[in-house]
Order: structure tokens, then C-alpha cells, then sequence
């Protein structure tokens, strides 16, 4: 499986006016390359293939005293920069023809210099390294200082560089990792669990254990208002104004982070106390759209799972999403009765068949464990039938670009 590990990177004045240039001539690279596929559209013609792009956008572009600044940066840099473009059209197409998972992808549109989030990739063939005294030597860049808040498992195949909108830089390292090593960190266990999510308490376990909901957006949500009215007054194009919008920028990034690391810790906790989870697939993008949407968004269910599916992939556990339409929370989890559906503000009921008294959020998560097929009848075997691996096929991450340290 591969990962990303990320760290923060300190450039000095003189490496971030390079890394400056390199953004800039790998979004030109990138915006010509999407710009040549358009005309040959257009014309009718058939698309240009990479390596006639490559010679054209760069070799013979690089001749000529339009694009002669091009050779200021690395050619990896520039050549990366079309696998992104071919990689957009790529997924684009197979959107089209319904072969690619998840939403619809759009056609690739061209990258302004006025995105707040810019990268640049190296391979291995660009000779990048980490010098003796821990820094990362990137060509025509120099040695950028990083802040190593873990050592690399293993020999990175490719490192991106990375300015999001506060302003910080990090590097994004590709890991293949060694299924060995990460059996013995997860050893088995005999534990099972099923988990209730929600937004009181953002997580409620079968064995009656309830996670608050930290709520980070909520309660940073004075310090955010009174940055965005500083911003709203800053007259546009003026260097104040910028000041005040990279403080709102570093406000968000600082809510994300932390919610990540939420998100991090406990998905890795939750990891290694059980062998298998049961999940509820929600309907997060339609609950998005609701009155509750800002509890939604700052909850982060979506990316919660997310890591609880590639970090089970990666030490052999097993995850177990159960279908959104599973009546958990109208099911008595003692007889099996369905009581039918109830308000959101009923957090305790008593089945009317068996009389027995349910906190609604606990009760939902022993029936979420039931209807994955990790509860166990009293002679010992599953009360369904067996569980299904989680999904391995996708490469998981670390959290970039905002998280330089995630778990």
C-alpha cells in the first residue's frame, strides 16, 4: 500500500522566490498542455500524445524568448506537470463513460496564478535528497530546512512540494509501505465493535463508550467572524488586505488541523483495540444540504471513515459499512423489534414489545455491529453471516497538506 507522510518545510527568502518560479512555470506547462488539447478539439484532430507535448511545451519551448525562463527550474518539475494534465484528461473521459467511481469530474480548465494552493512534484530521477544535517535538497531550489516530526519507514519513490493558502510549505513524501512491519505494529485481537456516529456525540461504540463531539469549528467561530469582517474592509489588491486574508486562511487551517488530528487519533485507537468495525454508510452530502449542514461539515464523517477503510486495509483489519436505509435507531436491539421511526429529539424510548429501556445513540450502535455481522449469539457463532474486508485497491493518506505530523 502506499502512504503520504507530510512535513513542514521552512524555506528561506531566497527558496521560496525559486520555489515562486518553479510553481509558476509548472502552471504555464500545465495550462499550455490543456490549452493544445483544446485547439486540436476544436480543429477536429486527434489529441496530442504526452511525449509530442513534451517536445513542443518544453524542449522547443525553452528555445524561444517567450519561454526561455522555463530553464530556470528542474525538468521533472515541468514533465510532472504534464502527467497531471494527461491524468485530468484521463479521468475526465472516464467519467464520461461512467467508469470512474464517485461524483462526475469535469473537463481540465486552466490554473490561475491567483490559486492559493500551489505544488510542484519530484521523482526519483530528479535526484532530489535529504542531506546528512536532515534537510531536503531539492535541484535549482537548494536545501530547504524540515521540521521531521517522524522518520520515513522506507525509501520515498517521489516528494511534492506544497503552499496551501496560509502560506505554509510542506513536503508530501510517497511511501511504499511493508506489510510485515505493520502486521507486528496491529498484532490480532479478538475484539469487535459497531459505531454510531453523530453530531452530540460525534462517535457512539457498541460497548455503550460515547466520544464528544469536539465541535472545533464552533468554537472558533468568533475568532473566524472577526477575521473575515477585517478582511470584508481591506481594499481589494492592497497589501492589507492580503495581511488580512492570510490571517483568516491560517484561522481555517488551523480549525482543519486539529480536526484531523481528532480524526487521526481516533481512527488509530479504534484500529487497534478491535479485529473488525461496523459502519453506517451516510448520506453526508445530503445531510449537508439540510439546516444541520455547518454541524455536518465540521463533524468530518466522510473523512473519519475514510481513514478507518485504509487504515484496516493497511493492518489487516476488517470494516463493515452497513447500508444508510438500515432502520438502526427504530430497532430494539434486545428483541429485534422495529418500534418505528422517531425525532431527533427522542434520545431515550422503551420498546413497546419487550419493555426495554434504550438510549437511542447506543442502541443504534449495537445494531449497527448486528447488521455488519460482528455481534456473537450465545453458543458462539455471528448472528449473520460473515463480514466483508475493507476495499485495498485505493492508496490511503496522511493527511496533506495541512497536517504535518498525522497519525
Amino acid at each position: 500500500m502506499q502512504l503520504r507522510y507530510a512535513f513542514r518545510l521552512y524555506p528561506e527568502p531566497g527558496q521560496r522566490a525559486a520555489l515562486a518560479r518553479a510553481f509558476g512555470c509548472a502552471r504555464v506547462v500545465y495550462n499550455d498542455a490543456v490549452r493544445a488539447r483544446e485547439d486540436a478539439r476544436r480543429a477536429g484532430e486527434a489529441f496530442p500524445a504526452v511525449g509530442e507535448l513534451s517536445q513542443k511545451l518544453i524542449t522547443q519551448a525553452k528555445q524561444t524568448p517567450g519561454r526561455s525562463w522555463l530553464g530556470e527550474v528542474s525538468s521533472v518539475v515541468l514533465q510532472q506537470s504534464l502527467r497531471d494534465a494527461e491524468s485530468a484528461y484521463r479521468n475526465f473521459f472516464a467519467s464520461l463513460k461512467g467508469e470512474r467511481k464517485g461524483a462526475k469530474c469535469g473537463a481540465p480548465r486552466f490554473k490561475s496564478r491567483k490559486d492559493r494552493r500551489q505544488s510542484i512534484r519530484f521523482t526519483a530521477n530528479a535526484r532530489w535528497s535529504v542531506t546528512a544535517s536532515g534537510r531536503l535538497n531539492l535541484p535549482k531550489i537548494g536545501a530547504v530546512r524540515v521540521k521531521w516530526s517522524r522518520t520515513l519507514p522506507a525509501q520515498p519513490s517521489s516528494v511534492t512540494v506544497i503552499k496551501d493558502a496560509a502560506g505554509r510549505y510542506f513536503a508530501s513524501f510517497v511511501i511504499d509501505t511493508d506489510p510485515a512491519a505493520d502486521a507486528t505494529r496491529m498484532p490480532d485481537t479478538d475484539q469487535a465493535v459497531g459505531i454510531d456516529l453523530g453530531l452530540t456525540h460525534f462517535a457512539v461504540l457498541s460497548d455503550g463508550t460515547k466520544i464528544v463531539s469536539p465541535r472545533f469549528l464552533r468554537r472558533a467561530e468568533k475568532k473566524l467572524k472577526k477575521a473575515q469582517r477585517e478582511l470584508s474592509r481591506r481594499q481589494k489588491g492592497s497589501r492589507n488586505r492580503e495581511k488580512a486574508r492570510l490571517k483568516v486562511a491560517r484561522a481555517h487551517a488551523r480549525v482543519a488541523d486539529a480536526r484531523r488530528e481528532f480524526h487521526h487519533q481516533l481512527s488509530t485507537k479504534l484500529i487497534s483495540d478491535n479485529q473488525a468495525i461496523g459502519v453506517e454508510d451516510l448520506a453526508v452530502q445530503g445531510l449537508a444540504r439540510s439546516r444541520l449542514a455547518k454541524s455536518v461539515h465540521d463533524a468530518g464523517w466522510s473523512a473519519f471513515v475514510h481513514m478507518l477503510e485504509y487504515k484496516a486495509a493497511r493492518y489487516g483489519r476488517t470494516l463493515v459499512k452497513i447500508g444508510r436505509f438500515t432502520p438502526t435507531s427504530q430497532t430494539c436491539s434486545a428483541c429485534g423489534a422495529k418500534d418505528g421511526p422517531k425525532p431527533l429529539n427522542v434520545r431515550e424510548w422503551t420498546c413497546t414489545a419487550c419493555g426495554t429501556r434504550h438510549d437511542r445513540d447506543h442502541n443504534a450502535a449495537i445494531n449497527v455491529k448486528t447488521a455488519a455481522g460482528l455481534a456473537v449469539s450465545a453458543c458462539g457463532a455471528p448472528v449473520r453471516p460473515g463480514v466483508i474486508p475493507a476495499q485495498r485497491e485505493e492508496t490511503g493518506s496522511h493527511g496533506i497538506p495541512t497536517d504535518p505530523c498525522a497519525a
